[in-house]
């Protein structure tokens, strides 16, 4: 059974910084060829915003223009894991932070619509809060 879990979420001030971590079990990212994993993020009255993506494929990696600069997605296989780096934290960025897995997705590049997140490999969240 494939399971995402997140964390690294908490409380920060406007400026500061947070890494999130997206553990994978399940699914073993030494033993396939052709996933994408992303982030994804939801706000209080909002719809679900794709903000970072990352393929096994050269390691493509794709970005929201709103966090382009800020946000840095990476993966250790190793770990298992995707990592998201966030610097900058503004309080627009408060929101509960998901992260999903797609075997066999479209592209490259890897896709930042929850569209094509296809199989429901999602992990629980993490909330962000960013004080002012």
């Amino acid at each position: 059974e494939v399971q995402l879990a997140e964390s690294g979420g908490g409380l920060v001030q406007a400026g500061g910084s947070l890494r999130l971590a997206c553990a994978v079990s399940g699914f073993a990212f030494d033993d396939n060829d052709d996933y994408a994993i992303g982030w994804f993020r939801q706000a209080p009255g909002k719809e679900r915003e794709g903000v970072a993506c990352i393929s096994d494929i050269d390691d493509n990696t794709e970005y929201a223009d709103s966090v382009k600069g800020r946000f840095t997605i990476s993966s250790d296989n190793t770990k298992n894991t995707v990592f998201l780096q966030i610097n900058g934290l503004k309080p627009e960025d408060t929101a509960v932070y998901y992260c999903a897995l797609e075997d066999r997705p479209p592209g490259p590049p890897c896709p930042l619509s929850s569209y094509y997140y296809t199989k429901n490999y999602w992990g629980q969240g993490t909330q962000v809060t960013v004080s002012s």
